[in-house]
């Protein structure tokens, strides 16, 4: 049985004066980010395909994006939940409160557990006052180890960046065509943004310019609203451009160690050429969060079977390099098999007593997020 709540869509309450809000699952995260917006306030989680991902969904997964480096991902925000438990009730944990240490915190625990502990149908989020200024600076640079050097530079430096994100010469010929300025060719680029007050903004802004102009070989900063809206319309575009290459993908969730993240990229794109795949790789760099590509051929019997087994083997890397199976997008089906091992056998048994605890028969989203299927 699928559950749907696609009409779960009303803003329950909108409380400006006191940074919060109440809405039910099947709201947008582009509603939610335009009504907070609305009120001088933010939202900040902003996983891609906003117009259609709903809030509900971005909890169940702990969404992130690329603001996630300096904002958090989607469970910082959330400080309530209404769920349906098994075997159909009704239950609220947390609300509108900031702080509650009254028992365990079922709230977290609901968060990313991609439906397998209850269905949620609404969510109490916080909010905060929004920037008055952001300023992307973006750069390139001539392969993956210069690119991740200054990205490094950049998190040392301990400025508050909003968002470092990287997409690699393989990703920048294939989605290249719709940036908004000419690409040197076969170039890194590391795209990060500045916010806060206008003076905070353009202080960090003239920092990054500078640090990650020690080695690019070229810098471009927009400071034209409708240029910056075009860059970002460009980043989420990305994975729709790559994908037309060959018509479809296989593309997979790590994450690593920041100082691991070139090590990474590279082995991942080897991986592809190992399996005899055309590869690309890229992602939010601030939180090690990689999203290598593999293109496949819908059709193609073939490549889809090849692509299934670099995806076993980035997996591996990820293990390999103190990284994690998934970062953001959750682990589904595909990636069960490697739970065991990514968990280690303590925490994996206290998973499945989790599960048993919530869902003693096992009828929510059964063979996810634990070792064993019931």
């Amino acid at each position: 049985m699928v559950v749907a709540l696609e009409r779960l869509t009303r803003v329950r309450s909108f409380e400006p004066l006191l940074w919060r809000m109440e809405v039910e699952a099947g709201v947008t995260t582009a509603a939610v980010r335009h009504t907070a917006r609305g009120g001088g306030l933010l939202f900040a989680p902003d996983p891609g395909a906003a117009e259609q991902s709903q809030i509900g969904g971005n909890v169940a997964t702990n969404a992130g994006g690329p603001h996630a480096f300096k904002y958090g991902v989607t469970g910082a925000w959330v400080t309530g939940v209404e769920v349906v438990v098994a075997p159909g009730e009704l239950v609220r944990l947390g609300g509108p409160l900031r702080k509650d240490v009254a028992g365990y915190d079922l709230t977290a625990l609901l968060v990313g557990s991609e439906g397998t502990l209850g269905v949620i149908t609404s969510v109490w989020l916080r909010l905060t006052p929004a920037p008055e200024a952001a300023w992307p600076v973006v750069a390139f640079f001539d392969g993956i180890r210069s690119g991740c050097a200054a990205i490094e530079r950049i998190v040392g430096s301990g400025l508050p960046v909003a968002a470092i994100e990287y997409l690699d010469g393989q990703t920048m010929q294939y989605a290249g065509a719709g940036f908004p300025t000419e690409i040197p060719a076969g170039s890194f680029c590391v795209l990060t943004e500045a916010d806060g007050s206008n003076d905070e903004a353009a202080r960090v802004r003239a920092e990054v310019l500078e640090l990650l102009g020690e080695d690019a070989a070229a810098l471009y900063a927009p400071e034209v609203a409708a240029e910056i809206a075009a860059l970002w319309r460009w980043r989420e575009s990305v994975t729709l451009r790559v994908a037309a290459q060959r018509g479809g993908k296989v593309s997979e969730d790590i994450a690593v160690p920041l100082d691991r993240l070139a090590e990474a990229i590279e082995t991942s794109l080897e991986i592809g050429r190992r399996h005899d795949l055309a590869a690309a790789s890229w992602g939010h760099a601030g939180d090690g969060n990689l999203h290598t590509t593999y293109l496949v051929s819908p059709d193609d019997g073939g490549e889809l079977e090849r692509a299934a087994h670099a995806s076993d083997d980035l997996f591996d890397l990820a293990l390999s390099l103190g990284g994690t199976i998934s970062g953001e997008h959750g682990v589904g089906l595909l990636k069960s098999p490697w739970l065991a091992r990514r968990l280690g056998p303590r925490p994996a048994a206290l998973h499945a007593a989790v599960k048993r605890a919530f869902d003693p028969q096992n009828l929510l989203n059964p063979g996810k997020k634990t070792t064993t299927q019931s």
